[in-house]
């Protein structure tokens, strides 16, 4: 493979995976700065750890570097943030797409637990629905789901729900995996 160091990549047992083009699009920022607003409406408030938004290298070892949509770090795991992550944050988000979705639900599903993130959320815009992760043992396990209007529960950050009608806000569901709203159409003034 060339390398074109312009582009994005991820690192994977040592190969290089470039990261799928077109970059998200709006419905996944969108949903992105939701979440980012939520936990961090949890997280600051305590002074549990810091929260970042990706893109931002993940070095987990030389041979694997992963760029997560969200990622937390506990306060008590700070020292992994260095010029870049240099280790192992304890929450990591991905918000899954059409590009992405075998490699966040199976490859980074296996990555993740073998380098002993805590809990792993898989955010699924197409069916508004959010898995939450828990470690146990090496192996994720699901701990809390909810679908369209339902809450998840955080097992890492105890108190923490996320409420999926402030995640999925209908008036905000934009053209996403050619899905496309109902046109509107501007009603005549009545004479």
């Amino acid at each position: 493979m060339q390398f074109d160091e312009t582009d994005l990549y991820e690192i994977y047992d040592g190969r290089l995976i470039p990261i799928h083009r077109p970059l998200p699009g709006f419905y996944h920022q969108l949903i992105s700065g939701q979440l980012l607003r939520l936990l961090d409406a949890f997280i600051r408030p305590r002074a549990l750890g810091k929260l970042l938004i990706g893109p931002l290298d993940v070095i987990m070892a030389e041979d694997n570097t992963a760029e997560p949509d969200l990622l937390f770090i506990a306060r008590e795991n700070a020292g992994i943030a260095q010029d870049w992550i240099r280790g192992t944050p304890d929450l990591i988000v991905e918000i899954i797409s059409p590009s992405t979705i075998v490699r966040d639900r199976y490859d980074k599903l296996e990555q993740y637990a073998r380098f002993g993130v805590k809990e792993y959320w898989i955010v699924d815009p197409a069916n508004q629905s959010l898995e939450i992760l828990a470690l146990n043992e090496k192996r994720f396990v699901m701990h809390s789901f909810a679908a369209e209007t339902g809450k998840a529960e955080s097992r890492l950050l105890p108190g923490l729900t996320v409420d999926l009608a402030e995640l999925f806000e209908p008036e905000d569901r934009e053209v996403f995996w050619g899905e496309r709203p109902p046109v509107r159409r501007a009603e005549s003034p009545s004479t």
